[in-house]
């Protein structure tokens, strides 16, 4: 980049190679990159929306609708489009779901602005209708959303189904919902006067095979790991669990030391002490009662002998998330030094139990009092429909999270925009000047989640909002959504599609303040290529000679 002097000498700036794009034409580009991640989530959402197929550079395939999934998998290169994938992974961690809803308002909110910005309404008062309408959206929201009561097990089911429907797994999602209600239920805890819900201690375990309707919840917890030794049982019913962090075996010292050995009695010596060792270890396990033992380290074979002679079942190298998954499910203490294990430091459960799943053996331990960790068994045929299961699963279990810590609901369907979108409009006079326009225009973006609900399906979409516009005029039009397998308006609350509100208002803040964050951007200044391959090289050879 040159900057011409008055005398017509030029003063070089950044470095030759450097592409600079500044005004209309930075914020056009940014725009239009935005628009395209957008409009390729669109067709995804909604129950009749479509799948897609990614192939990365090694030639995995992943089929998936999940919006979290996609912009993960997309190698996107352009800024502004790596800001969208960014806050929708914002959205996705935060709350777990909504990140298609996110993306699409963002993309519209956008396409909106653009159409301000060429009657010339300066980005800035753009932003600021923007801010205005998205504070005046939350505050709708909390107004028009339902509470719930955390133990109406059936309003909790027609939320997880919600989060399914427009899932490959749409046909077990009856019984999917049912799972996640449950395993969500069982790890809510009340602290104070609000609940919590932690999704680590929901474990889930992947395995083809069978179909998806054989999915499980496990009341407990699943090991994928076998026992350890051939001649221990497989099965033991009211377990006493010992958890150990410390390994069955004699440690090696820190430093090298050197044993001579001149008599071999010495050497049978040497060895028996050894086997004294480990042996009292068992012994020190077998005397507290417990009769099953999950170890985080290794246990050595002549412990695995003296554990199995003792009847104990016994499984090593257990994850550490497991550990804990265990403590919580089992009411059992890890403990770390051996000689500090006591019959108070034990677990227990109904059951533990070796068992084929698949191709592969795992332990299960099942019948927990009152666990505050349970299991989900993922089952389904293909190898790339386990993974979708998963994912779906997740979905179901964040939105019941969520509305179990919020107790709010809002209807689905279409049916929260087209109010806030008639609620903005009401509120845009009030405020008026070139920012009426903008919070206007922010009404019409929302408006385009039932729009993309209308065109998935194969409707027109401009009757289905008119329609809908219609019936929101009305003082009982709240909940009238879009039935998208009728075609018509229906009261979503009767239907039982319903969303968390906190995951509703978290999209519309997301998608706004990425919206607003790349309409304040009137210059992109990006380096050079080849400049970057030679600092590459540079970086290349100065570790080789290191």
């Amino acid at each position: 980049m040159a900057v011409q002097q008055p005398m017509g000498i030029p003063v070089l700036i950044l470095k030759e190679g450097t592409q600079r794009t500044t005004g209309r034409d930075a914020l056009r580009t940014n725009i239009m990159a935005v628009r395209a991640i957008s409009e390729t989530l669109r067709t995804t959402l909604g129950p009749r929306g479509m799948d897609k197929m990614l192939v990365d550079t090694l030639g995995d395939v992943t089929i998936t609708n999940d919006g979290a999934t996609i912009l993960d998998k997309l190698d996107v290169q352009h800024p502004a489009a790596k800001m969208l994938v960014q806050i929708a992974k914002a959205q996705d961690d935060e709350v777990g779901d909504g990140t298609k809803t996110c993306v699409i308002l963002a993309g519209e909110l956008l396409k909106a602005a653009e159409s301000l910005l060429e009657k010339n309404i300066h980005p800035t008062v753009i932003i600021s209708g923007c801010r205005k309408a998205l504070q005046k959206t939350v505050e709708f929201i909390n107004t028009v959303s339902k509470k719930i009561d955390i133990d109406d097990i059936e309003t909790l089911k027609n939320i997880a189904k919600t989060a399914l429907t427009s899932k490959a797994v749409h046909g077990a999602r009856e019984h999917l919902a049912e799972i996640a209600v449950k395993a969500v239920k069982q790890v809510a805890e009340k602290r104070g006067d609000r609940w919590y819900v932690d999704l680590d201690n929901v474990q889930i375990i992947k395995k083809h095979g069978g179909g998806i309707r054989d999915t499980q919840l496990v009341y407990g917890i699943i090991i994928d790991k076998e026992v350890v030794h051939p001649g221990m049982p497989k099965r033991i019913r009211n377990a006493k669990i010992a958890l150990l962090n410390t390994a069955l075996e004699i440690e090696k010292t820190e430093i090298d030391a050197e044993i001579r050995i001149t008599d071999p009695t010495k050497m049978r010596a040497f060895l028996e002490e050894e086997e004294r060792l480990l042996k009292e270890m068992v012994e020190k396990i077998a005397k507290t009662g417990a009769n099953v033992v999950f170890c985080q380290k290794g246990i050595d074979e002549v412990a695995q002998h003296f554990l199995a002679k003792h009847g104990i079942l016994a499984v090593r190298r257990v994850k550490r998330s497991d550990m804990e998954k265990l403590e919580r499910a089992t009411g059992g203490r890890i403990v770390t030094n051996l000689d500090e294990l006591s019959p108070e430091d034990l677990g227990e459960a109904e059951l533990v139990e070796e068992r084929r799943v698949g191709e592969d053996k795992m332990v299960f331990i099942e019948g927990c009092k009152n666990p505050k960790a349970v299991s989900i068994l993922v089952r389904a045929g293909l190898e790339r429909m386990v993974d979708e299961a998963e994912r779906a699963i997740k979905d179901a279990l964040n939105a019941t999270a969520d509305v179990v810590k919020d107790g709010r609901i809002v209807p689905g369907g279409g049916a929260i925009e087209v109010e806030l979108a008639k609620l903005l409009r009401r509120y845009a006079p009030e405020v008026g000047g070139k920012e009426q326009l903008a919070i206007e225009s922010f009404a019409n973006a929302l408006e385009s989640v039932p729009r993309a609900l209308a065109e998935n399906a194969g409707l027109d979409p401009v009757n289905v909002i008119v329609e809908l516009r219609a019936l929101h005029e009305k003082p009982e039009g709240l909940p009238y959504g879009i039935n998208v397998f009728t075609g018509k308006p229906e009261n979503m609350y009767k239907l039982g599609v319903i969303e968390p509100s906190s995951v509703k208002a978290n999209a519309i803040k997301t998608a706004t303040e990425a919206s607003t964050l790349i309409l304040r951007i009137d210059d992109i200044i990006a380096a050079s290529k080849l400049e970057k391959e030679e600092e590459k090289k540079k970086e290349e050879k100065k570790e080789e000679e290191e």
